[in-house]
């Protein structure tokens, strides 16, 4: 009896898109809930939650899972899931800063804050970086690729050194409601300076690296300055009408919501083609979102649970699948680590410290913004995965900076908290608010 042609036909081929569904949603589960403990943990150690989601990504990475449970990791994170997850990570951190620069109080600033923390900024690059290229100098021989010059090795820790974890920085600080404190908008805006700054270094250095030559890195400033402008003078007052719209009605209507996320987005896609990482475009966006209160309430309540709920831990597990911390052993490479720490936290914590006394702070205040400018958080681990994959450090010394970042990002809260504790904070709010409505009051 011959068989149905309809029984010989092959099976219908499996919906890859379905399949890859199938592979991604386990893995954001697992990391919303390894998030979800760590910064759980986290807060019960007296650490901000994002430590412990910073932790929960290196965890899920190499160091940990794939160390113990290879096989287990190699299931929930297989090569096509990773660039899923850096898309939902890349969106996610654009999108944060963006609600980060759209949140800053300007109208509250108090006279000279921009002078106050571009001096900061001075510190927090310089005090870092000199004796960071000094202890790059002195460990070429033992730690640098045999292609990579003694001057470009230095330079290259001194920046990384020199970063400041403006993410990390802006979560302690809107987990804390210190944004718009004094205190708070200064080192925001330093640490933007700061981590700016430190990427351009890395642009020269990159282009130093593979061949390319100084037109190309003046080309990229040159190009990131005009995207800044025209944001902040074309894009700024074409929003306003938005802004005062929800102000009269109290809500972002459909249209609205359009517009505040397709404008972090371009920024951001912008500033990836110019050179520069993405999240100065969705931060100088923030920036350029209409500054009525209601119009930031509204926006805020629209997104930031969304984001920093969902799309910051897939970044966090993102950047941890790339660590990996087996790479330190044996006394000479510990003792290498240790100089780098040692230069790492002094140089920060103390350059910042003076420098924030100078301008006129109190000493609770210069110290505690000392801490938070010292931490670095994961903009040194993306620092540090570009250059280890252009060849420029190796893997030991990947993960000794790996170390420095865990280590004074862990450190910012507690030395934070021993400066400035709860009712000097609210001393500070005070008086800010009082400052602010004296110079509103003078004009």
């Amino acid at each position: 009896m011959p068989v149905p042609a309809i029984l010989l036909a092959e099976a219908p081929a499996a919906d890859p898109n379905l399949e890859l569904a199938l592979k991604v949603l386990p893995a954001l589960a697992v990391i919303l809930l390894t998030a979800a403990l760590c910064g759980r943990l986290a807060n019960l150690v007296m650490q901000p939650r994002v430590v412990g989601e910073m932790v929960a990504g290196v965890l899920l990475g190499p160091t940990l899972l794939g160390a113990v449970f290879p096989g287990a990791q190699a299931a929930l994170f297989p090569a096509e899931v990773r660039p899923v997850l850096y898309v939902l990570s890349t969106i996610g951190l654009t999108l944060y800063m963006f609600l980060v620069g759209a949140g800053m109080d300007h109208d509250a600033r108090a006279p000279g804050e921009l002078r106050k923390a571009s001096v900061l900024a001075a510190s927090g690059i310089l005090s870092p970086l000199v004796p960071g290229a000094a202890a790059g100098l002195l460990l070429w021989d033992g730690l640098s690729r045999q292609d990579v010059g003694r001057m470009e090795f230095a330079l290259f820790l001194g920046g990384a050194l020199s970063l400041t974890a403006f993410p990390m920085l802006a979560r302690i600080l809107y987990e804390r409601g210190l944004q718009n404190t004094r205190v708070g908008r200064i080192a925001l805006l330093a640490a933007s300076i700061d981590d700016a700054v430190a990427w351009c270094l890395l642009a020269a250095l990159s282009a130093v690296h593979l061949g390319g030559g100084s037109g190309d890195t003046l080309r990229t400033i040159a190009l990131a300055g005009a995207f800044a402008a025209v944001m902040l003078g074309v894009v700024a007052p074409l929003l306003r009408p938005l802004g005062r719209r929800v102000a009269s009605t109290g809500r972002l209507g459909a249209g609205g919501v359009y517009v505040i996320v397709l404008v972090p987005l371009a920024a951001g896609w912008i500033t990836d083609l110019i050179g520069v990482y993405s999240v100065f475009g969705g931060f100088v966006a923030g920036l350029a979102m209409p500054r009525e209160p209601a119009f930031r309430a509204a926006l805020h309540g629209r997104m930031m649970d969304v984001v920093s709920t969902l799309l910051l831990p897939v970044f966090f597990a993102f950047s941890g699948l790339n660590t990996q911390l087996g790479g330190i052993a044996g006394g000479p490479a510990l003792l290498a680590f240790a100089l780098i720490l040692a230069v790492a936290f002094c140089g920060k914590y103390f350059g910042c410290s003076l420098a924030t006394r100078a301008l006129g702070f109190g000493w609770r205040e210069s110290w505690a913004m000392g801490a938070m400018m010292n931490a670095r958080g994961l903009m040194i681990l993306i620092f540090i995965n570009i250059g280890l994959a252009q060849g420029m450090i190796t893997q030991e010394l990947f993960s000794m900076l790996v170390l420095v970042a865990v280590l004074t990002t862990a450190g910012a809260l507690p030395l934070y908290k021993l400066a400035l504790p709860e009712r000097h904070e609210r001393t500070d709010v005070g008086s800010v608010e009082s400052m602010a409505g004296q110079a509103r009051t003078a004009a």
